[in-house]
């Protein structure tokens, strides 16, 4: 079981698409190279109960140094705080009311995920503007004012479709720092940046906080529509895309801040639990095989540093170093201690144990909850 786990990782780290050097897709370390012409861009914003967050969000996004044509919708899915008149609010303070478009979102119809519906309901009007780009993100983030314009600069380079970056997720309270920067690695192992790059490679993945996506990959695939059913939505629009033959890529940066705080361990397991079940497509058999990958990968090396055989111990020990040493570019991404390191393991039981939640949940027919929304309940 020792060398079992010691071979796994020496798998992760020679052929896995170096997913753990983050330096290597780190936008804010690139240089873009601008386009001649800077194409029509709408940001679309999907917002429920985002009263808190929704005044900095459009702040930030109206601040945007972009050269071209750029106008934002911000679509009210149906919430039930202030969220709709604090954005008209921010329009106005801004005197932006000709640049951004605060709408309710309709009725959600069957077999339409909330964030989906609210998304389609934005694409609809800023369609007849033919625009060439969407910029997709979350009510949540404040982007730096340079986002958008790097952003574009790469797409049209590198003639991508499908352009994401993962936005800084806070870490900042003693749960965030203990699982916020595994939630990172987790999904960066899960979807190697440089395969999701390769055209030839059928892995697909986005981070649904920032995603600008090209118009006419959009209609390609049918429009929203194509994956409306869908919970996680950001993999299943670029799985869209780039099985539609689209070209697709993901970053990472500092620069665009998520303000989404986690201020209990309760609250990162049910953010978890939220997808985890879904991302094991419902399957019993996938969660027992996840759970037994789990227990090799990081828990064994743990709880073999007590075995009695010394071979055992010295390869346990071998095994949790270059987990720590893998995971420590992470670490120093999200600027804490690198004694954080170390804590992997722990922070893969705890979301093994989110993750059974997720299975429960859905076997109870409690589905994905979200803001008071099941999005996925068994029958369904």
């Amino acid at each position: 079981m020792a060398a079992l786990s010691l071979a796994i990782w020496l798998y992760l780290l020679a052929a896995r698409g170096t997913f753990w050097r983050l330096d290597a897709f780190d936008d804010d370390q690139a240089n873009h190279t601008p386009p001649k012409t800077w194409p029509r861009v709408v940001a679309i914003v999907p917002a429920r109960n985002e009263a808190e967050t929704i005044n900095q969000t459009i702040t930030a996004l109206l601040q945007q140094d972009y050269p071209g044509e750029f106008s934002v919708i911000v679509v009210d899915d149906h919430s039930e705080d202030q969220t709709k008149p604090i954005a008209q609010q921010v329009a106005k303070e801004h005197r932006a009311e000709s640049r951004v478009t605060i709408q309710s979102a309709s009725p959600l119809p069957p077999g339409w995920t909330g964030k989906l519906w609210a998304l389609n309901e934005g694409v609809l009007p800023a369609s007849s503007s033919a625009p060439g780009f969407y910029w997709f993100t979350d009510a949540d983030v404040i982007h730096a004012p340079d986002t958008l314009r790097r952003l574009v600069s790469r797409a049209k380079q590198n003639k991508l479709d499908l352009t994401s970056l993962m936005v800084l997720l806070r870490a900042k309270t003693f749960p965030e720092r203990a699982l916020i920067p595994a939630f990172l690695f987790f999904f960066l192992k899960l979807y190697p940046p440089h395969w999701i790059a390769d055209p030839k490679a059928r892995t697909a993945g986005a981070a649904g906080g920032c995603v600008l996506l090209r118009r006419e990959a959009l209609d390609r695939i049918g429009g929203l529509a194509a994956i409306r059913g869908e919970v996680i939505d950001d993999c299943a629009l670029a799985r869209a895309v780039k099985h539609g033959g689209g070209k697709i890529w993901i970053g990472v940066t500092r620069n665009s801040l998520s303000q989404r705080a986690y201020i209990t361990f309760g609250e990162i397991r049910d953010m978890i639990a939220r997808t985890a079940f879904t991302q094991l497509r419902y399957s019993t058999l996938l969660l027992l095989g996840t759970l037994l990958g789990l227990l090799l990968t990081y828990i064994a090396p743990i709880a073999l540093l007590f075995a009695r055989n010394p071979a055992a111990r010295i390869l346990a020990l071998a095994t949790w170093l270059l987990m720590s040493l893998l995971f420590l570019p992470t670490v120093r991404f999200y600027r804490i201690s690198t004694h954080w390191a170390a804590s992997l393991p722990l922070a893969a039981a705890f979301y093994a144990y989110a993750t059974c939640l997720s299975a429960a949940r859905y076997w109870l027919n409690r589905g994905a909850q979200w803001k008071g929304r099941s999005q996925a309940r068994r029958a369904a």
